[in-house]
């Protein structure tokens, strides 16, 4: 961790606030892992089936990874760690529209539902796929509709996401995707 006097390595006076690691190496590679390939599963639905096909099993391996680092991983890596009782998210939420939400280190109350909304529309989301590549439910209707409104509600989860990032950043003065990237956090 940097102390909070420790001046800048390129020599400027200018001192750097302390920081703190947050997001282990798993959590990060998982994060940026699963935007690149929700991004290909999307873009390749319709003409790439393989590919398709490919980066939907790859995503159902991360969700079985992420779940199980939710367990045993790191302290803010922990479900533990961001999952609070639903009063407490509808205050956060409500705090966050007056501009006065409590900043968290780790997830917040609302970052900590939208990993459970995503964890599990993207696992049906896999599910229904796996469905569909089976004699029983290949090409049966309501099944392929089931996958491709999941896919539409992960893509809005995605930019619920986006717009939670984008608020928490812009009310905390922080860059949260640098966080996300460097994994630290100023203190």
């Amino acid at each position: 961790m940097r102390g909070p006097s420790q001046a800048d390595p390129a020599g400027s006076s200018a001192l750097l606030p302390a920081t703190v690691r947050v997001w282990d190496p798993v959590v990060r590679l998982f994060h940026w892992s699963l935007v690149v390939l929700f991004a290909v599963a999307w873009l390749s639905g319709d003409e790439l089936q393989a590919l398709h096909e490919a980066a939907g099993y790859a995503i159902a391996g991360l969700l079985a990874l992420r779940v199980v680092w939710g367990l045993v991983g790191t302290r803010h890596a922990r479900f533990s760690d961001f999952l609070y009782r639903p009063a407490t998210v509808v205050r956060f939420l409500v705090d966050t529209a007056r501009g006065r939400a409590r900043r968290y280190i780790g997830h917040n109350p609302a970052g900590g539902v939208m990993i459970l909304a995503l964890i599990g529309v993207l696992a049906s989301l896999c599910a229904t796929g796996v469905l569909m590549t089976t004699d029983l439910f290949w090409g049966v209707s309501w099944v392929e509709e089931l996958h491709e409104g999941l896919a539409n509600a992960a893509l809005l989860l995605v930019g619920l996401h986006l717009a939670g990032v984008g608020i928490a950043s812009l009310e905390h003065r922080e860059n949260l995707v640098r966080s996300m990237i460097t994994g630290r956090k100023r203190v």
